[in-house]
């Protein structure tokens, strides 16, 4: 019996002519995208999925694919796994009720790379030819790695992972989450659309609570849970995910437009309960907005988040309808740089069962169908570039993602 050997030719390119770009990917299929909603869209991310590719174009070949415009190249990516998996890219403006044709270009059996400007980024580092003495790591240096099966004596404090956690990031925010006991997420602000996480944290856990040059930490978390952590309400008190059998952390994507991490937590320990909870947190290019996916091993009783209580940041809530997602909100100099800071969180308004508050935070409690609770969170700083400086401007940018979020882009596969 002969073997087929295809050699796969491996082409690292970074413009090409649209002659070329034919030669190189001789397949093509076209895909429509719609805008549904009542005004326009900017920086919209549009996934072709993986189920869609397989059922329209079962010769699609992730390792060599374009995607056009007419005869201009948007920068794409394909994700391999998670809820967003297939082929990802960002339209900079989408019209309402406009339907948008565009071509995507594959090779059948070749690796062809293609080179884009990163505007997304995942990463995780933590030290390594070190030693634990007790609950802290002593020596070493920091090493970037795409997963973390987290050890037991890490807490917080430990020094063993580079800013305390992995980080996200896109053109105009940062972000953190504590991958210790305390389990919360933080914000990075940016002077620049460049890409930072690499440059924060390798001379130790203070540098970023001070301006530099990229910008710095600008929220304080404490006890609270700090920007759209998960919790449980107990008590009247938010439980973010403090007790646990094991932590498990990996950066599924860390691409061009689109990146990914997941944190498998296991028997998380609440309220005399014990959860094995799946998290996804994602971030496309051009927005502030994080996406934050959590599998639950059995549908979760009071589950909340919220956003941390500041007093120059008063609190206004939204519960959504038909047209818009609901959202709690906080906007005021409530920036570690003592300039104004945007906070809000986004959730869908059927899931919504209350807004309360505990000592620390600004909550709303979300009661989800089945095991899967979703929602949305972004921090907007005045000093991104082109920040959102008012508190009108902050609001009416808030109610645009409301709406965007209740109608989502709407993607064809056309053969």
């Amino acid at each position: 019996m002969k073997k087929l050997f295809i050699l796969l030719t491996v082409l690292t390119t970074s413009a090409l002519s649209a002659q070329d770009l034919k030669k190189n990917f001789p397949q093509a299929f076209t895909i429509k995208v719609t805008n549904a909603g009542p005004t326009g869209r900017a920086d919209a991310l549009v996934l072709v999925t993986t189920a869609q590719l397989k059922k329209s174009i079962p010769q699609f070949n992730p390792r060599a694919f374009a995607v056009l415009d007419g005869t201009t190249e948007i920068p794409s990516q394909y994700n391999h796994g998670g809820a967003d998996a297939g082929v990802a890219f960002v339209l900079d403006t989408l019209a309402p009720s406009v339907a948008r044709t565009l071509t995507i270009r594959f090779h059948p059996t070749a690796a062809i790379a293609r080179n884009y400007p990163k505007r997304t980024q995942a990463e995780l580092s933590h030290k390594v030819e070190g030693a634990w003495q007790g609950r802290e790591y002593m020596g070493g240096r920091f090493q970037p790695v795409t997963s973390l099966h987290v050890p037991p004596e890490h807490k917080d404090h430990s020094w063993f992972i580079r800013y305390e956690g992995p980080g996200w990031e896109s053109d105009k925010v940062g972000y953190r989450f504590y991958l210790d006991q305390r389990n919360a997420t933080d914000v990075f602000g940016k002077k620049t659309t460049d890409m930072v996480l690499q440059q924060i944290g390798l001379d130790g856990f203070e540098s970023y609570h001070h301006m530099q040059p990229w910008g710095m930490d600008v929220m304080k978390v404490g006890k609270a849970v700090g920007l759209g952590s998960p919790a449980i309400l107990s008590n009247g008190q938010a439980v973010r995910i403090e007790k646990t059998d094991s932590v498990r952390c990996r950066i599924s994507e860390n691409g061009v437009v689109y990146s990914a991490i997941e944190t498998h937590y296991a028997g998380w320990q609440v309220e005399g309960k014990k959860y094995d909870v799946q998290s996804e947190l994602s971030i496309h290019a051009g927005t502030r907005i994080s996406h934050l996916r959590l599998m639950f091993s059995q549908k979760p009783e009071h589950f909340c988040t919220g956003i941390v209580k500041d007093k120059a940041a008063p609190l206004v809530t939204k519960n959504g309808d038909d047209k818009h997602w609901g959202y709690l909100a906080t906007f005021g100099k409530q920036s570690l740089n003592d300039d104004n800071l945007g906070l809000a969180v986004f959730f869908k308004p059927r899931e919504g069962t209350g807004f309360t508050a505990d000592a620390y935070s600004h909550l709303v409690q979300l009661t989800p169908a089945d095991k899967l609770v979703e929602y949305y969170f972004l921090a907007a700083w005045v000093g991104e570039p082109g920040g959102i400086g008012t508190e009108q401007q902050f609001y009416a940018y808030l109610d645009g993602v409301a709406a965007a979020l209740a109608v989502p882009v709407k993607v064809e596969v056309v053969k």
